[in-house]
């Protein structure tokens, strides 16, 4: 994780994840190219917001914690871009719309 996403901290329930790149290079050692290599509905989480507060003032915190790998859906999330760090793909997430947590 680099400097500029432990800056980042979310509200609430979100969850940064930090999308798991594919292998661009197969078992026997063939490149593949960036076109035929598919995004990975993968990710890790990153920063984990305090939780849902109710309307009594309790707070619900997420099921999730740093470090989890989890399963994200084909869309949606906030794209966050980071200046620094052009190779990483980092997304902001409600907990609510993470699919499962992958053991």
């Amino acid at each position: 994780m680099s400097a500029a996403a432990k800056r980042i901290i979310p509200l609430l329930d979100r969850v940064l994840i930090q999308r798991v790149k594919a292998e661009t290079k197969t078992a026997t050692g063939i490149l593949l190219p960036e076109k035929a290599v598919e995004k990975l509905n993968e990710g890790v989480v990153v920063a984990v917001g305090p939780g849902n507060v109710t309307k009594d003032g309790t707070t619900i915190p997420t099921g999730l914690s740093e470090g989890d790998r989890v399963l994200l859906p084909s869309y949606g999330g906030s794209p966050i871009k980071l200046d620094a760090v052009k190779d990483k793909e980092y997304l902001l997430f409600r907990a609510e719309e993470i699919l499962a947590k992958l053991q």
